[in-house]
């Protein structure tokens, strides 16, 4: 007597030599898979960007804030990126906000409403 072993589970595709490694879950390429965004925990906000100086802790020295992007974080990487080279001075990403050294409000103000961004200056 010999033992088979069955089991119920249904085989995915996890590669494809056209477009490389799949998703098990959504079955998209790792790039545009659809669950990471699910799971990304994309904030939901009141869809209004706000724009904020910030010296507190920093010896003085002007920050801008730019909280409320409803992106996930690689796309806000992307954004950050794009928006440090449009002011020209350096930045980075902390809990979903974006930092950009300077007071870059009005410059920063005008880019994220030309991308279609409902935007408000925040502060004093």
């Amino acid at each position: 007597m010999s033992l088979k072993l069955t089991t119920n589970k249904v085989s995915v595709r996890v590669y494809s030599t056209e477009s490389g490694r799949l998703c098990p879950g959504c079955g998209h390429t790792a790039v545009a898979c659809q669950c990471k965004r699910q799971q990304a925990g994309i904030p939901t906000k009141d869809g209004i960007v706000r724009i904020r100086r910030e010296t507190k802790g920093r010896n003085g020295k002007a920050v801008t804030l730019i909280d409320g992007l409803p992106l996930a974080a690689e796309e806000l990487n992307a954004l950050a990126k794009i928006l440090k080279a449009r002011c020209g001075s350096g930045g980075t990403v902390k809990d979903g906000v974006i930092e950009i050294q300077g007071d870059h409000r009005e410059l920063l103000q005008q880019q994220l409403q030309q991308g279609g961004y409902k935007v408000k200056l925040a502060g004093g």
